[in-house]
């Protein structure tokens, strides 16, 4: 009796993670034989679980529409996969670092002793990479309204907000007045969430970084419409005024680069931020921790550079070119 009932959790749980299974994939999952699935899947029914049958080449089993399965239903290695995902989720995601912690502990409160005990096993401790950026916080009404409008395909009035979260006024270089979009993807990208969007007041596609964005849900529709590239990572990449901000280093310079915006912003590295000057030429803004790195990774473009600021940037790359000069002259020889 035990068996079979875990059996039946297990089944629910394998229901709850994917709409159809067919007979034979639940069977090898289980490590049971065909014939005991079925009765597995009877006593579900007999405790009031609607498993429908679906008939056909590629049919199988699933749980009936309009039921839900009770809620936390997690096996051994579900539980596990939880309390990792919530411990490792980089903050820089999210912006929700908090609000994770809080629902491991929800989650622990909530579960079986025996699952509570797995999870509490594994305690782990994330080093953050330093090309890792905290993102600022996220507000989870603005995400889920955003999340919710992508779905529903509704139109959003959106204002964009400043770096630091606060409204601009008339007048200022950042205003934008409230306009409509049309929002199509939600995108996570380099550790921050950005909405591509069609821009209904200069009917343009565009990148928008949703922590700065204050999104006004309506209810009007809208149809499908075929973005500029049939690759959405590579326009997300290559939208060099996705309205990123720039990161906190010790050190941090500007340059002109003779390479089009959109190549650079398709490679900076996550923190920095790319202008268009024109067709030909951007200037990227960055940091790292020292000028000479700084230099290291604009010579990574492999392109001119001019108009370097501050001088201390401009110095850091001519002690890298004479490094370099000294390493050609000693492989080249008397």
């Amino acid at each position: 009796m035990a068996s079979t009932s875990g059996r039946a959790l297990r089944l629910l749980s394998l229901f709850g993670s994917r709409r159809l299974w067919p007979l034979r994939e639940l069977a090898t999952t289980l490590e049971v034989s065909e014939r005991t699935v079925r009765r597995d899947i009877e006593t579900l029914r007999r405790l009031g679980y609607p498993v429908t049958t679906v008939h056909g080449p590629d049919g199988g089993y699933r749980l009936g529409a309009g039921h839900t399965l009770p809620p936390l239903l997690f096996d051994h290695d579900q539980a596990l996969a939880v309390a990792v995902a919530l411990q490792t989720a980089p903050s820089t995601v999210f912006g929700l670092r908090d609000d994770a912690a809080r629902a491991l502990v929800t989650l622990e409160q909530a579960m079986p002793a025996a699952l509570r005990e797995h999870m509490k096993s594994l305690r782990l401790t994330r080093l953050q990479n330093y090309w890792e950026f905290p993102a600022p916080p996220i507000d989870s009404a603005a995400l889920t309204a955003v999340g919710a409008a992508v779905r529903h395909r509704h139109i959003l009035v959106t204002e964009t907000l400043r770096a630091d979260g606060s409204r601009p006024e008339t007048g200022d270089d950042d205003f934008l007045p409230a306009r409509p979009i049309e929002p199509h993807h939600l995108v996570v990208w380099a550790g921050r969430w950005y909405l591509v969007a069609y821009d209904l007041g200069d009917h343009q596609w565009r990148v928008h970084r949703v922590d700065r964005l204050r999104p006004r849900p309506t209810t009007h529709r809208f149809g499908p419409r075929q973005p500029p590239y049939d690759d959405l990572a590579q326009f997300v990449m290559s939208s060099h005024d996705r309205g990123d901000i720039p990161a906190a280093w010790p050190c941090n310079g500007t340059a002109r680069l003779n390479l089009p915006a959109s190549i650079v912003a398709r490679w900076a590295p996550s923190g920095s931020v790319v202008e268009h000057l024109d067709t030909e030429h951007c200037r990227l803004a960055l940091g790292a921790w020292s000028w000479a790195g700084i230099a290291g990774i604009l010579a990574t473009f492999d392109t001119e550079l001019t108009d370097l600021h501050p001088p201390e940037l401009a110095d850091a790359c001519r002690r890298l070119a004479c490094r370099l000069a000294v390493v050609v002259d000693t492989e080249r020889g008397p």
